[in-house]
C-alpha cells in the first residue's frame, strides 16, 4: 500500500473507560490525533473524560446500557465524525459483531479482522487451528456433545485432574479444576451457569490439568502487508483463581531453544488467521520445558506496559499505524533491556476474601521514583459497584528481576490510599516472599499458599504493636530501672491478631530515653522523647490493644499521612 492509499485517521473514539482509556488518549495526543471519550453516568468525574478532546455521555451506569451498547456507540461515532475506534480491553474489545458494525458504518476498528476475532474467540476452534499448525496442545475434549454422560466419559479418558473451561470464556470465569469423578457434576453445572451468564454461551471444553506449569505469553504484532513478529514474552504465573496479580517481562529461566520455539509458534498461529494488530498467544510451560498452546487474546493486554518498558516501544502507536495501513515500524524485535514488573492496584480487601471495596477515595498518592502509573482514579473519585475495581497499574523497571522487585517494593511503600480498602499491603507481602522474588512461581503458587500468606500478620498491624511499645515506654519505669525488660526479645500480640516477634533494645543517649525497634521486615522505628517517627511508615493503622508483661494499653487510631505520632 502506497502512502497515498493509507487510511486517514484524524479522530479516534475510545470505547472503554478508566486507565486504559486515559492511556490510549495520551498516545493520541503524542500522535496529533484527536480523541473522543465516552462515559457512563457513574464515570462522569473520572480523569479520562476530561483528558480527551471531546466526550459524550453514553448511558447509565450499567455496562450493558453504556459501554456495551453497540448502536449507541455507532451513533456517537457518526455524530462526532469519528474515523476509528479503539476498544481497549474487556467490554467490546474481542466482539466480532462490534467490529462488523463499525466496518458497515465505514469506521475503522483498531484491532484484528472480525474473522480472526471469531476464530480465536472460541477456545475450541483456536485449539484446532493450533493443532493444524502442529503447535503442542493440551489433551482434551471440545466436542459438540455437551451431555453430562459424554463429558464424564471424556474426563475419564483424559485422566484426572481435568480442567472444565467455558469455550468462549476468559478472565477465569467459567473455569473449574476437578480432581476426581465424584466431584465432576457440581463444578460442571457451575461452569455452565457462569459461562451462560458471562458470555451467553454455556458450552464447555475439557483439558488435562497440567500440574505446576508457568504461564508464559508472547506479544505478537501483525500488519496488513503479511508481516507478523514476536515482541518478546511475559511471565504471568502469579495468579489468584486464574486472574493475574503480577506480570513481568521478559520471562526468565527459559532456555534459548524454548524461547525461540514459543516465539515461532506464536507467529505461526497468528499467520494462520491473517492476524493484524496487537495480540497475545498464551502457553503453559512445564518444568521440563514441554509447553502447550493455551489461547490467543485478540486485543491489547492489561499487562502490555511491561513489554513497552523493556523494548522502548508504544504498542498503542503501533496499533494505530497498522490500522492506517502502514507496515510494522520494525520487522526484527529489539533486544529486551532489563526487567519490568506490573502489579494491579485494586479496591479490594484481601483479608476479607478479596471483596471489592467501594466508596469515596479521600487520598491517593504515590511516589513513582522513576516508575509508571496507569491510573483510572484519583482522590475525590468514587469507586462504584458497577465495574472492575482496578484502580491503577504500577509498572517498574530495573536492570534485573531482583532489582525490579526492589524498586517495586519502594514504590508500593509510598502508596497512600484513604477512604477505601486496597490490596497494597498484599502486594507488598508478595514482594517480601523468597518464593516470589528468588524463585519462579508456577500458576498454582498463590492458590496453594494464599491461606499462609494472609494468615501472616499484616504489616500495618506490626505498626500497631510499635505504637503500643511507645505508649508502654512512656508509662514505664525505664528511667528508674536500668534493668528494664526492654533489652529483651519477646512476643507481642494485638487483640485477636496473629502473634509476631519483634526485637527491642533500649539506650539512653545524652541521658534521654530512646527506644529502637527492628521488625522482621528490616524496617526500623525509633522513639525519642515522646514521639515515634513514622515518616517512612507505609501502613494504615487502626485501633487495637497491645499487651506486654500483663499490662494492656490502647493504641489510638493513626493515619499514615502523619509524619509522626505524639504519644
Amino acid at each position: 500500500m502506497t502512502q497515498e492509499n493509507q487510511k486517514s485517521i484524524q479522530k479516534i473514539l475510545i470505547a472503554n473507560r478508566g486507565e486504559i482509556a486515559a492511556r490510549v488518549i495520551r498516545t493520541c495526543q503524542l500522535m496529533g490525533v484527536r480523541s473522543v471519550a465516552v462515559y457512563s453516568e457513574a464515570d462522569a468525574d473520572l480523569d479520562f473524560v476530561k483528558l480527551a478532546d471531546e466526550s459524550a455521555l453514553i448511558g447509565p451506569a450499567s455496562a450493558k446500557d453504556s459501554y456495551l451498547n453497540i448502536p449507541k456507540l455507532i451513533d456517537v461515532c457518526q455524530q462526532l465524525q469519528v474515523d476509528a475506534v479503539h476498544p481497549g480491553y474487556g467490554f467490546l474489545s474481542e466482539n466480532a459483531d462490534f467490529a462488523d458494525a463499525l466496518k458497515k458504518a465505514g469506521i475503522l476498528f483498531i484491532g484484528p479482522k472480525p474473522e480472526a476475532i471469531r476464530a480465536m474467540g472460541s477456545k475450541s476452534e483456536a485449539k484446532a487451528l493450533a493443532e493444524h499448525a502442529k503447535i503442542p496442545t493440551i489433551p482434551g475434549y471440545r466436542g459438540e456433545d455437551q451431555s453430562l454422560a459424554t463429558l464424564q466419559t471424556k474426563a475419564h479418558e483424559i485422566g484426572y485432574p481435568v480442567l472444565i473451561k467455558a469455550t468462549h470464556g476468559g478472565g477465569g470465569k467459567g473455569m473449574r479444576r476437578v480432581d476426581s469423578p465424584a466431584e465432576f457434576e457440581m463444578p460442571l453445572s457451575a461452569c455452565q451457569r457462569e459461562a451462560m451468564a458471562a458470555f451467553s454461551n454455556g458450552n464447555v471444553m475439557l483439558e488435562k490439568y497440567v500440574l505446576n506449569p508457568r504461564h508464559i505469553e508472547v506479544q505478537i504484532f501483525g500488519d496488513t502487508h503479511g508481516n507478523v513478529i514476536a515482541l518478546s514474552e511475559r511471565d504471568c504465573s502469579l495468579q489468584r483463581r486464574h486472574q493475574k496479580v503480577v506480570e513481568e517481562a521478559p520471562a526468565v529461566g527459559l532456555s534459548d531453544a524454548l524461547r525461540t520455539a514459543l516465539h515461532q509458534d506464536a507467529v505461526a498461529i497468528a499467520k494462520s488467521v491473517g492476524y493484524t494488530g496487537a495480540g497475545t498467544v498464551e502457553f503453559l510451560v512445564s518444568q521440563d520445558e514441554s509447553y502447550y498452546f493455551l489461547e490467543m487474546n485478540t486485543r491489547l493486554q492489561v499487562e502490555h506496559p511491561v513489554t513497552e518498558q523493556i523494548l522502548g516501544l508504544d504498542l498503542v502507536e503501533w496499533q494505530i499505524r497498522v490500522v492506517r495501513g502502514e507496515p510494522l515500524p520494525l520487522l526484527i524485535a529489539p533486544e529486551p533491556k532489563g526487567h519490568a514488573l506490573e502489579v494491579r492496584l485494586y479496591a479490594e480487601d484481601p483479608y476479607a476474601g478479596f471483596l471489592p471495596s467501594t466508596g469515596l477515595i479521600r487520598r491517593f498518592e504515590v511516589d513513582l521514583q522513576g516508575g509508571r502509573l496507569d491510573a483510572g482514579f484519583r482522590a475525590g473519585n468514587r469507586v462504584t459497584v458497577h465495574y472492575d475495581p482496578m484502580l491503577a497499574k504500577l509498572i517498574v523497571h530495573g536492570e534485573s528481576r531482583r532489582a525490579a522487585y526492589a524498586q517495586l517494593t519502594k514504590v508500593l511503600k509510598t502508596v497512600a490510599l484513604e477512604g477505601i480498602k486496597s490490596n497494597r499491603d498484599f502486594l507488598l507481602r508478595l514482594c517480601h516472599l523468597p518464593e516470589v522474588v528468588d524463585q519462579l512461581p508456577d500458576i498454582g503458587f498463590l492458590d496453594r499458599s494464599l491461606d499462609v500468606i494472609l494468615a501472616t500478620t499484616p504489616l500495618e498491624q506490626e505498626g500497631l504493636v510499635l505504637l503500643g511499645v511507645g505508649l508502654l515506654l512512656e508509662r514505664s519505669a525505664l528511667t528508674n530501672d536500668a534493668t528494664s525488660p526492654w533489652d529483651l526479645q519477646d512476643d507481642w500480640r494485638g487483640c485477636g491478631l496473629t502473634q509476631t516477634r519483634l526485637e527491642f533494645r533500649a539506650s539512653q543517649p545524652s541521658g534521654e530515653d530512646s527506644l529502637h525497634v527492628l521488625s522482621r521486615y528490616g524496617q526500623q522505628w525509633s522513639l525519642d522523647g515522646n514521639s515515634i517517627d513514622l515518616t517512612n511508615w507505609w501502613g494504615d493503622l487502626t485501633s487495637v490493644g497491645c499487651t506486654f508483661k500483663g499490662s494492656t494499653v490502647k493504641a489510638q487510631r493513626v493515619c499514615s499521612s502523619l509524619g509522626s505520632i505524639q504519644l
